[in-house]
Order: C-alpha cells, then structure tokens, then sequence
C-alpha cells in the first residue's frame, strides 16, 4: 500500500519550536520513525512537508494521479483556516486521517477549530509522535476493509 504522510508548516522544527508542547524529538525522529513504521507493515510511506499552503494542495492533488491509497496529514496552523486544503483532501476518495501531536483542544480557542477534519474520516491529536503510528494503522485498516468490501460486492 502507498501512503502519503503530509506534514504542514513548522513541522519541520519539531525539537525547537515548543518543546513543551511539541516535545524534544527532531523532525529526523518522527522521519525515522515513520520509516520504520513502512518497513514494518511493508508498506511504501512516503512523507511530503511544506510550509506553503499551494505546495501542500499540489501535493493532494498530485496524490490523486500517483497511486496513493491513503493520506496521513498534520496540516498545522492550516488546520483551523484552510478551507483550500480541505476541499483538496475532500477530493481524493482515499482513507485519510487528520493528525495533531498536541491535544487541540486544550489549547488556545483558535486551535480548537479544524476546518480540514471534516475532509478526513478521522481525527488523532494528543498522542505526541505516536499519534501518526496510529493515524498510519487506520489508513491501514480503512484501506483493507475498503478492499474487502469491493471484493465481496464483486464476487
């Protein structure tokens, strides 16, 4: 399976920007470890990080015509305002999962609203890095019950 993991702006500064909320592991750490997460399921992870709104879109859309079967994405502060991102992901018929490392709701009024989440067919915030390990397990489980159930209208 072909998964696009997306991460939005300053994802890239995990490890300095916030540690307190975002904790002391690198950008290269969350990169090893999804990475390990791909070798481990055998599942072909790629990771896609920007801090532009268009790149991110472009990379949606590139999703649709690559063979991506299912999005991970951390859109970062985008989450609470881009309605762009959101109809982007709202266009691509693939399991996709909305992940934040912070609890977002217990944050700062503003972080509480996610205008991407309702694009995704679920949301994962709180669990730290951990969080996209499980985001990646849905996408997993989406796809293959996906699977399945084609499988059993077409036989």
């Amino acid at each position: 399976m072909k998964i696009l993991v997306i991460n939005g702006p300053n994802i890239n500064f995990l490890g300095i920007r916030e540690r307190s909320i975002y904790g002391k592991e690198d950008y290269n750490y969350l990169l090893n470890l999804i990475a390990e997460k791909g070798r481990q399921t055998g599942n072909d992870i790629q990771v896609f990080q920007s801090n532009h709104e268009g790149a991110i879109i472009d990379r949606i859309q590139e999703s649709y015509f690559d063979g991506t079967e299912g999005i991970v994405i951390n859109p970062g502060a985008y989450t609470h305002y881009s309605y762009a991102i959101h109809d982007a992901l709202a266009s691509i018929v693939v399991p996709k999962v909305e992940i934040h490392i912070s609890d977002i709701t217990k944050r700062e009024a503003f972080r509480k609203i996610s205008v991407t989440a309702p694009a995704c067919d679920e949301q994962i915030y709180g669990k730290g890095l951990n969080g996209y390990l499980m985001a990646i397990d849905s996408v997993i489980t989406m796809h293959l019950k996906k699977q399945m159930q084609e499988n059993e209208k077409n036989s």
